[in-house]
Parts: C-alpha cells; structure tokens; sequence
C-alpha cells in the first residue's frame, strides 16, 4: 500500500487518478485506467473499497442459501498493473478540496474523481425494515441470512418486493430449503416487464417451486414476526429479506455535487459531475440520461459506463474531448433455482422483445452472464479494448439536442 500516494506527499507530478468504490463499474473503471496508462508515470491510479474481496451481486442470492462461491480479489486482479489498491470506508467527500476522507481519518487527494459508490437495499423506505429485515447488500450480508435459514427447522420466509432481485432468491430460497414456507410480496405481479408469455411462465415456476406470490401488496412496516401491509393485515414471519428498491450513499450529496431526487450524481453525456467536471459518475451511482431515459443500474449498463469513464479520463489527458457515452439494454436474465431461469431479450430502452429464453437453456445463458465479468477484467488488463463493446441503443440512445 503506498502511503505516500494517499496523502498526497508523494505522486510528485502525477496527475492522481482515485476510483471510490470496486464494484462492477467501479473495477471496469480502474482496470481500464490501469490498463490504458501503463507506460505514463505521470498518471497514479488508486481504487479505495471496504473490501478486499469483489462482490459478486449476482450470486447473492446463492451465497444467501450456503451456497458456496468464488472468492474473487480486488488486490490480485491488480497484480501486474501501476494501480494501487486501498482498503477503507469511504466516510466523505471534499469537493472543493478534491480529498477524500476514509473512516481511519486518511485522507486521499485527487485531480480526478471516478465515483462509483453504488446502491444498497433501500431499508429506510418502510418502517422497522432497518431493524428487523435481511438485506443482499454483500457478501456478509447474505451469510448471515444463510446461517440463519439454517437454524429453522420451519417457518415463513417473507420476501419484500418482487423486482428481479427478490425474484431470484425467493425462488432460491424455495429450492434450496423445501422445508420453508416462502411468500414473494410486491406491488405488481412478478415478471410484469417481461413478455406475457414470458412472465406467466416466470410465474410458473415460482408456483412450481411453493413460492406464494401476493402480488399488489405494499409493505408498511416490519414488526419482529411479522410484516404489515397497507390493507391493514400482517404476515406472519420467521425471517424477512428486503429487497424492496435501493438507495444510493449520501456522500455525493453531502459533497456538494449536484444530484438528482434519488441521490445519484448527475452527469453530462460524458459522465462528467454537471457541477464538479473533475469528477466522474458510473454505475449505479450515476444519473445517467439516455434519449429513452435515465438508466437504471444493472451490471449489463454499469461496467460500460466505467469503461468509458475510464477512456474518457484518458482522452482528456491527452488534450482530446471526452466521446458521448451510449448504451441500450440487450437482455433481462433471471434465475429461478440451479436449473430454471428466464431470459427476457429487450429493446434498448429495456422494453421487452417478443424473443425469450426458458428452462434449462435460460438458467446456463444466465450462469454465462454471471460468470463474465471477472475474466472480462482480467482481459482488459492486456487488451483494454476488449471491453469497450457494447449495444450503444441507436436512435434512442440519442439524448437529442445534446441537453441533459
């Protein structure tokens, strides 16, 4: 760990270069930025995280059940590159004095800021969901639902919300712990973004798995024992998972930067702050305006973002303008147990095509997507422009007359 980098006492003339946060667009970010200023010691690249190991958000929901994992680390994926890892919390931002402040009380200067603090489950949208909830916000996370899960002999398992994350583990949960009760609960029906065809059979296999679904519920509190719904009624519940939408950090915020209702920092076409040009918003940290929208976080959208961050801050090094960033989503992966899923391919505004993938053959497509990102880094370390391919959405990713 170099010392003299994160207090600013020793990157002489370098242009210093920090990357908060070492998730999926985060790591792209740095592993480009590493990658593409090899051979300049004029450039110091430094990634700051809480962890050392790399969050696979996508397998959450299998960590959650016992399932064992990979365990992935940030430092060595840096091996072999000029960027520098750091271990620590992020507790604030100085934007005006472009440091960053960690929970030691470091403090890392910057010349230019990558900030990629994602979003965690949103547990203070409903009362006692803080208190009495599990969340999939990381790896320890979901090992202490795991470990709890297996201390029931029976019982009822509650699932808030039924977006794609709820989906996969209740129907994760349902396999792996028959001797469960689980109830799926959300404001819609599960899968209604996706096909018709393709949501009934979502829905399905969550019958097929004893999943109860009860669709138009919203959740009012979380009490010990029990979940409260708007109707007045109550669920009984021996272990409650939220995952019922995200929030994002409030540094940014806090920070000064300009930010939008949800706390995200908003960026120009760049993915430059709109405030604060020195710094760069990927992932689900980000505010990302397309011509069909803002974009909402994914790993499919995150890592480009971080790459083109990443060629961005490259490019205006070198005195070239930054490109405008362009993305459309291609799929909706959801995995529904070891061996079901559903694949929903989409047009680049995320609406759905009437093309899909069942059974079998969309739980290995799914296994595919999961397991793509780390080899994908590890490419981008020798070949950087192995990851800048990706949809760029066509017309309706044009955000038209440039405005933001």
């Amino acid at each position: 760990m170099n010392t003299q980098h994160e207090t600013g006492t020793g990157a002489g003339t370098a242009h210093r270069v920090l990357v908060l946060g070492a998730g999926y667009a985060g790591l792209a970010a740095a592993v480009q930025l590493a990658a593409r200023t090899a051979r300049r010691t004029d450039v110091a690249v430094t990634v700051v995280d809480a962890q050392e190991r790399f969050t696979e958000r996508l397998r959450l929901h299998m960590t959650a059940t016992g399932q064992r994992v990979a365990e992935l680390s940030v430092p060595a994926l840096l091996e072999g590159t000029r960027a520098r890892f750091v271990r620590g919390w992020v507790t604030s931002v100085d934007a005006d004095a472009r440091t960053v402040r960690l929970d030691d009380e470091r403090r890392l200067r910057y010349d230019t800021l990558v900030y990629a603090l994602g979003g965690v489950a949103d547990t203070a949208a409903v009362p006692g969901a803080e208190e009495h909830a599990y969340t999939l916000n990381g790896t320890q996370d979901a090992e202490l639902l795991a470990e709890r899960l297996d201390r029931l002999d029976g019982g009822t398992v509650v699932v808030g919300g039924n977006g794609p994350t709820g989906i996969e583990a209740a129907a994760e949960i349902a396999e792996r712990h028959p001797e469960l009760d689980v109830v799926l609960l959300g404001r819609q029906e599960p899968g209604t973004a996706l096909h018709p065809r393709a949501g009934a059979y979502l829905r399905g296999a969550l019958d097929r798995l004893g999943v109860q679904v009860r669709g138009g519920t919203t959740v009012v509190g979380i009490r010990p024992g029990a979940v409260e719904t708007a109707n007045g009624g109550s669920i009984a519940a021996d272990v409650v998972l939220w995952a019922g939408g995200t929030r994002v950090s409030p540094t940014a915020a806090a920070a000064g930067l300009a930010v939008d209702a949800r706390g995200r920092v908003v960026t120009d076409e760049t993915l430059r702050s709109v405030s604060h040009p020195e710094v760069y918003a990927v992932g689900d940290a980000a505010a990302i305006r397309q011509g069909y929208g803002v974009m909402h976080g994914t790993c499919q959208g995150g890592m480009p973002s971080g790459v083109h961050a990443a060629v961005s801050i490259v490019r205006a090094l070198r005195g070239k303008q930054p490109k405008p960033f362009r993305f459309g989503y291609y799929h909706t992966p959801v995995s529904l147990g070891r061996h079901d899923g559903v694949v929903q391919f989409t047009h680049p505004d995320d609406s759905p095509r009437r093309i899909y993938l069942t059974g079998r053959a969309a739980a290995r497509y799914k296994e595919v997507v999961t397991a793509s990102p780390w080899p994908t880094y590890g490419r981008m370390k020798t070949m950087p422009a192995s990851g800048a391919f990706w949809p760029r959405g066509g017309r309706s990713a044009r955000v038209r007359g440039g405005a933001r």
